[in-house]
This record gives C-alpha cells, sequence and structure tokens, in this order.
C-alpha cells in the first residue's frame, strides 16, 4: 500500500513522489551458502522503480540479519542482552563464565554473527539455569568474587522459582507468547479455562498441578509464588526469558486447546475473568461456606472441573471459537 504522508525523490521521475513499500526476495552468499531473505524496499507509486529511502539500507541488514540468525538457529543480540540482565552479569565475566574470550560477548553485541557452536552455548545457558550454574563453576578461577557470587545467586533463585511442571511452564510460555499483556490475576484464569476445555476435548488433565478456589476465583498456588512479585500489573520480568522457547515443545492437541482459550477468553481482562468462574459450580461448591472476604484453598478437583465443562460442551460446543464466545457471553450477562 502507499505510505499515505512520505514522499521522497525519485530519480527516475526527478521529482518528489509517494512511495509503497514491499517486500522482496534477495538471494544472498554468507560462507559459501546461499540463503534467500525476504527484505522491504520502496517503490514509487508512479513509475514502479525502487527508490532509496533514508534508513531502508539499516533496515534491510537488520531484517536480514534476523533471517539469517533463525534459518541457522543462531541467538540474537536481544538473547544476550536477556542473558546479562537474568545473572546480573556484565559483558566480560558472560564471556569468561562460558569459557569464551573475555571480548567475545562485546563483539555479538556488535553485531559480530556467533559461530553454531558459541551459538549453542548461549542458547544452552539461556534455556537452563542449571547448565548456567555448571558453566559458572568451571571457569569459577577466570571470574571476580563478586562476579560469580551475583551469578550463582540468581541461578539459584531461578532453580527455585521454576517448580511447576515442565507442561505447565510450556502452556505459560505460549501464553506469554501469543498475548502482549498478561496480569497474574489473567493468567491464573486463562490456565483454569484451558486446564477445562483440554480436559473435556482430549479425556485427560493438560497438567497436572492441583487448583484452588480462591477468593479472587480458581489458583493455581505454585504459579501464584512466580508472578506474585507483579500484582495486578502485566507480567514482565527478563527471568522469565527461560520461558520462551518452552512453548514448541506443546503438541499439536494442547496447542489447539490453548488457541482456543486464548482466542476467547483471552481477549477479556483478569477482572472479566474471574466474574465467569464466580459464576460457574465448581468454584461456588468450593467456596460454599465462606463469606465474600474470608480466604480459602479449598482443592477444585480435576474431575469436578471436567465434569463442569462436559455439561458445557454439551450446551455450547466448546470444540470451537463460537462456542466458547457464545458461553463467555452467556456468563457476562449472567455476572451483570
Amino acid at each position: 500500500m502507499i505510505e499515505k504522508g512520505r514522499r521522497d525523490f525519485c530519480i527516475e521521475c526527478r521529482k518528489e513522489t509517494e512511495y509503497l513499500l514491499q517486500k522482496k526476495d534477495i538471494v544472498k552468499t554468507i560462507r559459501d551458502k546461499a540463503y534467500t531473505f525476504s527484505i522491504t524496499v520502496a517503490v514509487c507509486a508512479e513509475c514502479g522503480e525502487e527508490m532509496s529511502i533514508p534508513g531502508l539500507i539499516d533496515k534491510n541488514v537488520q531484517e536480514v540479519d534476523k533471517q539469517y540468525r533463525e534459518v541457522e538457529g543462531l541467538v540474537t543480540i536481544e538473547d544476550i542482552e536477556k542473558l546479562m540482565i537474568i545473572y546480573k552479569i556484565g559483558k566480560a565475566p558472560l564471556s569468561l563464565a562460558l569459557g569464551f574470550g573475555e571480548v567475545t560477548i562485546s563483539r555479538y553485541l556488535e553485531g559480530q554473527v556467533p559461530s553454531k557452536e558459541y551459538s549453542d552455548i548461549v542458547k544452552a545457558a539461556l534455556a537452563s539455569p542449571a547448565y548456567m550454574k555448571q558453566k559458572l563453576i568451571e571457569n569459577r578461577e577466570k571470574l571476580t568474587d563478586t562476579a560469580y557470587k551475583k551469578a550463582v545467586a540468581a541461578a539459584d533463585s531461578i532453580e527455585s522459582l521454576f517448580s511447576v511442571s515442565d507442561k505447565m511452564l510450556r502452556v505459560i510460555a505460549y501464553v506469554f507468547k501469543k498475548l502482549e499483556e498478561v496480569t497474574p490475576l489473567m493468567l491464573q484464569k486463562l490456565l483454569y479455562f484451558i486446564q477445562g476445555v483440554y480436559s473435556v476435548l482430549y479425556g485427560k488433565p493438560i497438567y497436572a498441578e492441583d487448583c484452588r478456589a480462591w477468593i479472587h476465583g480458581p489458583v493455581y498456588p505454585e504459579v501464584y509464588d512466580l508472578f506474585r512479585d507483579f500484582k495486578y500489573n502485566p507480567i514482565d520480568d527478563a527471568r522469565f526469558a527461560l520461558l520462551e522457547r518452552n512453548e514448541d515443545a506443546l503438541t499439536d492437541d494442547e496447542r489447539k486447546a490453548v488457541d482456543l482459550v486464548i482466542n476467547t477468553f483471552g481477549m477479556y481482562g483478569g477482572k472479566v475473568l474471574e466474574k465467569i468462574t464466580h459464576n460457574e459450580d465448581p468454584w461456588i461448591e468450593a467456596r460454599k461456606g465462606y463469606g465474600d472476604s474470608i480466604p480459602s484453598s479449598e482443592l477444585l478437583p480435576k474431575d469436578r472441573i471436567k465434569k463442569y465443562y462436559i455439561a458445557v460442551d454439551q450446551k455450547y460446543g466448546i470444540d470451537s471459537e463460537a462456542g466458547l464466545r457464545a458461553y463467555i457471553h452467556d456468563m457476562l450477562a449472567k455476572a451483570s
């Protein structure tokens, strides 16, 4: 489409014209291997020739760099920056901790592309606090006491944080990937709905953790502990970059169930989702006998959640987004 209001000089037309931004495939040879990259080009709206636009060359360099790293499975500059934040470690100490030369990380941050071997080491450190701790111990003598202790303490903290099951972590990672902003309250409700939908579609729970009936609806206590510091704010913490690749480990069935919930319930904030759960039988039954302001932590049995959503499925058909939207509409009407 034409970029409205954006004009530049076209050397073919010999005047200022409006231009269109389009994608164009190019072939580049890197280390004797040919790659096809999709880059952005500016095309004159009048003559159709490509135009030289300020900043476009830099954008193309970034596009090629990102696509090359994706094709080869290489870490990005952002990955390295996250690693430094997560482990509270500087460029030189990180290089030494990973067994690299002292300036290697600095060069990568400046844009040098790492080898596959070194990239895999960085990726492993980003994916596993246990691996990072192992590398710190292996290269202990190269680090100052301060750098070593801070990084090891961070690794210990992260290991203790991730006390939930791998399956739960993978689902959380996928939710983070799909939704731009997720508060702890919203996440808890989505995890509950996912458990209900998946158990109906596939006859078994998606994760092993038990859900509890708290004042503000269904809650997975282990997940609450992970994100309690964010309170009602969107979850944004560099430590949880460790989750980012976990979503790839979901099966097609698991991804289908999570997508159904994200594309329907995920359109609402945590307080709205709370209202829905407060009108569902499992939470109402578990909270029986408790006043509105009295805390509780009664079990929401997986079988009871499944039984409830079987009934929902029979009425609405929760294997489709349309069915879930109809259910949400009725529950919100009931809550109002």
